[in-house]
């Protein structure tokens, strides 16, 4: 594998996510094809200054998505291509997950700010029902057009620092862990079709009653308390969502 670029250190992107775009650039820079041998974990981390843990994190969202497959005792290979990834399958946030997609992404905020737990969001974040939180509105954009609109709940000691710094084309993930050191562990997701609400339609340029992926979440810190409830309407004109399915005795 040629030189790649550096792990950004000072990036809110978490490493192992810079890590898969490194990756992803350079099979495609060396014209690789299905089945081409990649460099083995200790390689990788020698390369690219990282911990084995970050390169397997990197490696398994990699073969979560098709780009690479790993095989026991022989190594990871180049994948076979794909005109759609799985999503909502990886502890990350949909920024990474349309990080991976062609064409050019951005994300921009709609609302921030402290509002009233909902008794659902209350429940979800085990609080008190009337607590304080944090919201987030975000709109995802792929070459210029609406792609997903997100709706994030934090607790408030949680969310705070969220609300007086940039966030345009970052992960509240990375931001959150780099910068303040709250780690997100695992998560409980679900996803389902459904029509788009006035307010979804609006933030997503579609008629109102037009065909959306929901995606629900829970995401937990290594103690288990819930730290942030996220709902992901993603326009179902422009998204699809694979899943792989495994013999039970081959994982």
């Amino acid at each position: 594998m040629s030189t790649s670029p550096s792990i950004d250190r000072r990036s809110d992107i978490p490493f192992y996510a810079q890590l898969k775009r490194l990756l992803r650039e350079d099979i495609a820079a060396r014209g690789m094809e299905p089945g081409d041998r990649l460099p083995g974990d200790h390689e990788l981390c020698d390369r690219y200054q990282v911990s084995r843990t970050v390169v397997r994190q990197a490696l398994l969202e990699l073969e979560h998505e098709g780009v690479v497959r790993r095989e026991k005792g022989r190594g990871t290979f180049v994948g076979d291509p794909r005109t759609s990834q799985g999503f909502g399958g990886a502890l990350v946030g949909t920024f990474e997950d349309i990080q991976s997609n062609a064409g050019e992404q951005h994300s921009r905020t709609l609302f921030r700010g402290i509002v009233t737990a909902s008794p659902q969001v209350a429940r979800d974040l085990a609080l008190s029902e009337g607590a304080d939180v944090v919201e987030i509105q975000r709109i995802r954009e792929v070459d210029g057009v609406p792609w997903a609109f997100t709706r994030t709940f934090l607790p408030l000691e949680v969310g705070r620092g969220l609300l007086d710094i940039e966030l345009e084309d970052v992960s509240l993930f990375g931001v959150l862990e780099r910068r303040f050191g709250i780690r997100f562990e695992h998560a409980r997701r679900s996803v389902e079709a459904d029509l788009a609400n006035d307010t979804v339609a609006s933030a997503l340029g579609c008629p109102a009653g037009a065909a959306v992926l929901v995606m629900r979440s829970i995401s937990f810190d290594q103690a288990g308390r819930p730290i942030e409830r996220f709902t992901g309407f993603h326009r179902g004109d422009r998204s699809r969502l694979n899943v792989d399915v495994f013999h039970a005795t081959d994982r």
